[in-house]
């Protein structure tokens, strides 16, 4: 407490400020003697400058982060300890060996490096609580010492007699921080303590960590206990299962495990399995054999015989050829759908003639609610074949497709071999349904999985993780359906045969819905054919008023909900039920439709087509222009394409000598793409936002009546656009009659229903003075 007095009193002998080392990995206490190798330039610079100084003084301070090399001011703590040098060795290296003695607490109020003298210094307070030993502080004393005892015992790393030393110390402090620093916790934990002034809050601290540390500790011995005995008793039950397996041979007898191996060898032979498949399932048998039957290892290899031997390596079932029962049951189960019919028809007739053939990988791509999964397994059913469906919506995981290894405690084939396990035949019917939903992280690629699987050329020899045995599925037929090709890697497309659904015509939907849905939802609602019936304008009030859909999932819940509220009519009155477009809005409600319709041509103002994953849009256009600074404004949520397309589209305005009077530096534009929140893209939209901005700078209204499409350039040719049928739909859906298109689609038209195409004006375009020409007259 001298050299503390001293500093307070600030004598001409003692230096306001005193060199300071940085301490890794300990944390110092007062009373703490302490010897540490010092090497680094800093600490070697401090313990030189405390040596030469007289009382040898110097400040000891833990680091934060002992992996820290060269630490900065914020890497130490900002309590330390006022410790002397008692002792010292210089070493032939230029590293210290000394020896520091604790004095006190000292909470730095300053700390900085001085480059001259090569070392830290700090400025500190040194506190000290000088509160008496009451009553309470004597009984935490005693019950702080009775669990350092408990806590010598426990670890066996500190002999009993120095428990018994420090019993003999009365003073609080002293024997809070000779504890403190004989026990083996975390630097944090120290470091609490040893900034903890007050003796009795910091008995306290120490007592709870004491008790904490004793408690894991006796459940670390605990654990260690349970897993000897464990241990023990396996090895127990190995000795035994051995001398059991000696009597029963003596006996002749074979117990259920041995049944097991015997009946798996069995099936080896009675599966056929290939050579490959036939020697790994041998060598595993042989494994097996020699294990401890309820050994985890046991039920692993186990586990794996059975998927291996289990699988239908020459199972398979015979197809059947004939394609008018095939067209037939087609034909029953959908409407329209013609390419996929022909392409599977045409599967059949050369599977015919030729007895062998690689199972097809087809690719159904198109809007929600058209067929897409349905026919596949309507595909099944007419070639005879077992029919499989796998989802791959949100499938991040390539061990999914592939398997997981056998190192892994849980581990199982992919859904792949599951499924053609599964079916029990090798040439099973494989539905991959939304292959365009599939993502990626940092488990693996589940498309980059599937070009093995897809590839006719590769997939003969199909490796599971699990199998880890190549397994034969070129005679799978696979299907994959997708809402949108963007969706799909490029090489995994590369490997598919591409199908595209349209949605359905207005025509088409009531032909499903009379022959398919109407039927279906009164055989599932319990109503007979006289029960209830709904007339054709029904029909088509509930595709104006209530559904606005490419295919028919909305459309059949509709229905659905008629023939409920018919059933419960029925059964109150006894009564059939007809249902008419008079009727109809008391059994659906309020139409949730009725009052949408695009908004008509004017100045500014033009009407586009879109397509989207659902189906085709119709899509109004809206231009204005007003004093500004010469910006181009755009809002609707659009992205990059549909932003360049604008600028194409005023560009080609500009430099044909639209709105010529206007200063377009002082004149800002608008363009508002409606259903601001639905994201927009595409180059599609080109001739009707470049209609529009003439629209605007000639003041000259756009034809009512009239929807475009096209990709526009900047000297104004008119390129060609996809999604072509859906967008005639949706403008036939408007009541738009005239329709301008791209000239180079109209190899495109030919898909359009004829009794739609009649109906539609349909004029194609190669340039953007046509389309002038049209929507503004000469």
């Amino acid at each position: 407490m001298n050299m503390i007095n001293d500093i307070k009193n600030d004598s001409a002998d003692t230096p306001k400020s005193l060199p300071a080392i940085a301490i890794r990995d300990v944390v110092m206490f007062p009373g703490m003697s302490l010897p540490i190798s010092v090497d680094r330039k800093k600490s070697v610079a401090a313990v030189e400058l405390a040596l030469g100084a007289t009382g040898k003084y110097l400040i000891a301070v833990s680091q934060k982060a002992a992996e820290v090399s060269d630490p900065k001011a914020h890497d130490l703590y900002n309590f330390g300890v006022l410790a002397q040098i008692t002792q010292s060795l210089k070493m032939p290296d230029g590293s210290m060996k000394v020896f520091l003695q604790g004095v006190a607490r000292a909470k730095l109020t300053k700390l900085e490096y001085n480059p001259v003298a090569g070392s830290w210094y700090a400025e500190a307070d040194y506190p000290v609580d000088n509160t008496p030993a009451d009553a309470e502080i004597l009984a935490l004393m005693r019950q702080t010492l009775d669990q350092f005892e408990e806590y010598a015992m426990v670890t066996k790393r500190i002999a009993i007699e120095g428990v018994s030393f420090l019993r003999k110390i009365d003073e609080p402090s002293k024997l809070a921080d000779t504890i403190a620093s004989n026990i083996i916790v975390k630097t944090q934990d120290r470091q609490d303590i040893l900034e903890t002034v007050n003796v009795k809050q910091r008995l306290e601290k120490l007592l709870k960590l004491l008790a904490s540390e004793v408690e894991i500790i006796g459940l670390e011995e605990k654990i260690h206990s349970k897993v000897r005995s464990q241990i023990e008793k396996s090895q127990k039950e190995y000795y035994l299962n051995e001398q059991m397996k000696a009597i029963q041979k003596e006996l002749r007898q074979k117990d259920d495990f041995q049944k097991d191996i015997d009946d798996m060898k069995a099936k080896i032979k009675k599966n056929g399995l290939p050579k490959h498949a036939a020697e790994t399932a041998e060598k595993e048998l042989e494994r097996l054999s020699k294990m401890a039957p309820f050994s985890p290892e046991a039920t692993v290899s186990k586990t794996f015989l059975d998927w291996l031997i289990n699988m239908p390596w020459n199972a398979q079932t015979e197809d059947v050829l004939d394609i008018a029962k095939a067209k037939k049951i087609l034909d029953d189960q959908h409407y329209g759908l013609e390419k996929v019919k022909e392409r599977i028809l045409e599967y059949i007739a050369v599977r015919k003639l030729t007895k062998s053939l690689r199972g097809p990988v087809l690719c159904f791509v198109g809007p929600p609610g058209v067929g897409k999964t349905s026919i596949a397994k309507s595909i099944a059913e007419s070639i005879g074949r077992k029919f499989v469906r796998m989802s791959l919506g949100g499938v991040r995981d390539e061990s999914e497709i592939r398997g997981h290894r056998r190192t892994y405690i849980g581990s199982m084939p992919g859904r792949i071999i599951q499924g053609i396990s599964k079916a029990k035949t090798n040439n099973p019917v494989f539905l991959l349904d939304e292959i365009d939903k599939m993502g990626s992280d940092w488990r693996g690629d589940p498309a980059a999985a599937l070009l093995e699987l897809l590839d006719p050329e590769q997939n003969k020899d199909f490796t599971d993780h699990y199998l880890d045995v190549p397994f034969d599925v070129s005679k799978v037929m696979f299907i994959t359906t997708a809402n949108s090709l963007s969706g799909i890697p490029a090489t995994l497309r590369d490997r598919l045969e591409i199908i595209e659904f349209s949605g359905y015509t207005h025509y088409e939907k009531r032909e499903i819905a009379r022959n398919y849905l109407i039927p279906r939802q009164m055989k599932e609602h319990g109503l007979e054919a006289k029960s209830l019936s709904i007339d054709t304008p029904a029909l088509d009030l509930i595709m104006k008023d209530y559904v606005r859909e490419a295919g028919v999932r909305n459309f059949e819940r509709e229905i659905g909900t008629i023939c409920r509220k018919a059933a419960k009519q029925y059964v109150e009155t006894g009564k059939p039920i007809k249902i008419n477009a008079k009727n109809l809005h008391g059994f659906l409600g309020v139409p949730k439709y009725a009052n949408f319709s695009t908004q008509p041509n004017g100045v500014g103002i033009s009407t586009g087509l879109a397509w989207t994953s659902v189906g085709g849009e119709t899509l109004t256009i809206e231009a204005t222009k007003f004093d500004g600074k010469g910006q181009l404004i755009l809002t609707g949520k659009l992205g990059d394409v549909m932003k360049e397309s604008v600028r194409a589209a005023l560009t080609y305005a500009r430099s044909k000598g639209y709105g010529k009077n206007l200063n377009f530096d002082k004149t800002d534009f608008h363009l508002h793409f409606p259903e601001g929140a639905v994201p927009k893209d595409g180059p599609s939209a080109g001739t009707a936002i470049c209609t529009a901005l003439i629209s605007l700078l000639g003041n000259k209204p756009v034809k009512k009546g009239i929807a475009m499409t096209g990709e526009i350039t900047i000297t104004g040719r008119v390129l060609p656009v996809g999604g072509l049928k859906e967008k005639f739909l949706a403008a036939y859906r408007e009541g738009i009659k005239t329709i301008l298109y791209p000239k180079t689609n109209e190899k495109d038209v030919s898909e359009i229903p004829e009794q739609i195409r009649k109906d539609l004006n349909l004029i194609p375009v190669s340039h953007m003075d046509e389309v002038i020409k049209i929507v503004f007259g000469k």
